[in-house]
């Protein structure tokens, strides 16, 4: 590994930033039609480029990521580039847009759907949605209205069944109903969740954090905490928000490359660091100070007015292991949600936070992107495999976001952990990597479009089939719609989720994607 920069006070980490921000339209132009390798530079700072290059100012911009046997990876990097360029413009948009449908979608669910906010209307008797109450849903909750546990309920009824219920297993369906209810929860609002978690579920609130997302530079990471039971409890349990749909800084964050290095750990998304309120981009040594080993105590870091979500998380998960003597805690997410998930537990470990990390029961994350490179996949499977495996990583068919970053030479993104693949049958296979790990490409395109076809088929008949509770929707089934279309971005709803923890069938085959 290259020595360190001056610039970089002598700091023994690396980083990559790719900021579509830093270059133009134009640049992207005279890249494509040129190849100016200057141009397409814009966009990149790396303190790889500044030790292996004579002049960072000029034309001389020849690194090992640029030129050379590993230049057709610039594609990759333009792509995901072109991509946060448009999710960058139409952000505003998406954002109003957002805030449209979910008004329109609480406006009508309030009232009874279309003919009953007629019949409202004309008696002057609508219900007009208020954001932020303990009835206004959001667009995810929207696509799949199902609040209650399916067979989770034995967790907080039945203290000796608890006990079983809570091993962590792939074939524990209580507990990984529970995971993913949770993680499906995390997107609504804090009365929402509340009210969800202590009437329907019988458990104990804790508390709804809202906080400080660096990459987004807003309170943006949210995230909740219950307790099977207010007092002795068995577990507490962890659930961080996904990515919202209207939301482009939550899926420019998927698209994003951006690394930064930690010697003898390995590379770890940047933006994933910043959404958990570990360091800042603009100041790439702050990455340094929040990452290192011998910084784990909160009176060392620097006072910030903004809340984080790290430091508060770890300050309230040691005073309730120290109220709940037994109990042990469990994290899980979907999304966006289960990449902050996994990549807690993983800081902890790093910060030497063993007397926390002893009462780790297990990590559940849905449809969760990638955090890293391989050598960090090994570094953690130290901790979480022995004495048995606490990390499962459920992973829906096509699903995009968890083929996302890019898996290739130059990014070295890997998953690691087992996976826990479903089809489009919910027949579920344990695998080490799901299937068409980076998605794009001619092999699987018919394959793909199919098997789109077939989840539409499948949403307009599984009521009749499974039961009234499965029932999909018309909000539901226009997702599936622009499956159509887009089947990546319709797989990662969570209905496909749910409806695998509970109707999931193990398989001793081989699967295909369909």
């Amino acid at each position: 590994m290259a020595k360190s920069t001056e610039n970089d006070n002598n700091h023994s980490f690396h980083y990559l930033i790719l900021n579509p921000q830093k270059g133009s339209i134009l640049d992207l132009l005279r890249y494509i039609l040129f190849r100016n390798i200057p141009c397409f530079s814009n966009f990149i700072d790396t303190t790889l480029q500044h030790e292996n290059n004579t002049n960072i100012n000029g034309v001389q911009h020849e690194t090992s990521l640029f030129m050379g046997p590993t230049s057709d990876h610039r594609w990759i990097i333009l792509m995901s580039i072109i991509v946060r360029k448009i999710l960058g413009f139409f952000a505003k948009p998406m954002e109003w847009f957002g805030f449209f449908v979910d008004f329109m979608l609480n406006l009508f669910s309030n009232n009874g759907n279309l003919l009953g906010l007629l019949h409202n209307f004309i008696h002057g008797q609508v219900v007009i949605p208020k954001r932020g109450s303990e009835t206004f849903i959001s667009a995810m909750g929207q696509l799949d209205w199902r609040i209650d546990l399916h067979k989770g309920q034995i967790l907080a009824q039945d203290s000796d069944a608890s006990d079983e219920a809570l091993k962590p297993e792939m074939g524990n369906r209580a507990l990984m109903d529970l995971c993913m209810m949770a993680s499906k929860l995390a997107y609504e609002n804090s009365q929402v969740i509340k009210k969800v978690v202590k009437h329907h579920w019988k458990m104990h609130f804790v508390d709804f954090y809202n906080c400080w997302n660096d990459y987004q530079k807003e309170m943006s990471t949210q995230v909740f905490l219950l307790c099977d039971k207010a007092k002795d409890a068995n577990f507490i349990l962890i659930s961080f928000r996904g990515t919202e749909l209207f939301d482009a800084d939550d899926w420019s964050t998927d698209f994003d490359y951006s690394w930064y290095e930690i010697p003898n750990i390995g590379k770890l998304h940047m933006g994933f660091l910043e959404a958990l309120g570990l360091g800042n981009r603009i100041e790439p040594s702050t990455f340094y100070f929040h990452l290192q080993m011998k910084n784990k105590s909160s009176e060392t870091r620097p006072e910030k007015t903004e809340t984080t979500a790290y430091y508060t998380l770890r300050t309230k998960l040691r005073s309730l292991l120290e109220e709940h003597k037994n109990a042990k805690f469990i994290v899980t997410g979907h999304s966006l949600g289960g990449a902050l998930a996994i990549l807690f537990p993983t800081i902890l470990v790093m910060h030497e936070e063993m007397d926390i990390m002893e009462k780790l029961l297990g990590i559940y994350t849905f449809g969760q992107p990638r955090i890293g490179d391989r050598q960090l996949g090994r570094f953690m499977e130290a901790y979480l495999e022995q004495p048995v495996p606490k990390y499962f990583r459920v992973v829906y068919c096509n699903d995009l976001v968890p083929r996302l970053p890019y898996d290739n030479k130059t990014f070295l993104y890997k998953h690691f952990g087992l996976c826990l693949y479903y089809n489009s049958f919910y027949r579920e296979k344990e695998m080490e990597e799901e299937p068409n790990r980076n998605f794009f490409g001619m092999r699987f395109m018919l394959s793909e479009h199919v098997n789109a076809v077939w989840e539409l088929m499948r949403g307009l008949t599984i009521g009749y089939i499974e039961g009234p509770e499965y029932k999909e929707g018309w909000f539901c089934i226009f997702a599936r719609v622009i499956g159509l279309v887009f089947p990546g971005v319709s797989a990662h709803c969570s209905t496909d989720y749910v409806n695998s923890m509970r109707l999931g069938k193990h398989s001793f085959i081989q699967m295909s994607l369909l």
